[in-house]
């Protein structure tokens, strides 16, 4: 059964750069090498909702177990606690993969 990681955040006040440039040089390598397979994210550029994250992430894995190992590596570890340089309010979930967009 595949399942999905749902994820989402807001970016730190002023880190913005910084942030796109660990996304693109670090963050999704990192996930993908660890067998994270990316398959969605957005951004929310304005939004009347407060309560809103001003980012949404998803990947996948091939089962349940795959992605507890990620979850539990240390490499993951290493790029969450550098993420969390950058963003404030993560949330996270595992799903049974669906399809489109899930929440």
């Amino acid at each position: 059964m595949t399942v999905k990681l749902l994820m989402n955040w807001d970016i730190k006040p002023g880190r913005d750069q910084e942030y796109f440039e660990f996304v693109v040089r670090e963050w999704v390598p990192g996930i993908q090498r660890l067998g994270l397979k990316p398959t969605g994210a957005w951004y929310t550029v304005y939004s009347r909702e407060k309560d809103l994250p001003q980012i949404m992430t998803e990947g996948i894995t091939e089962d349940l177990d795959t992605m507890h190992d990620i979850l539990r590596s240390d490499e993951w570890h290493t790029l969450f606690d550098k993420l969390s340089e950058y963003v404030s309010n993560y949330q996270q979930k595992i799903v049974r993969a669906s399809g489109g967009f899930q929440v």
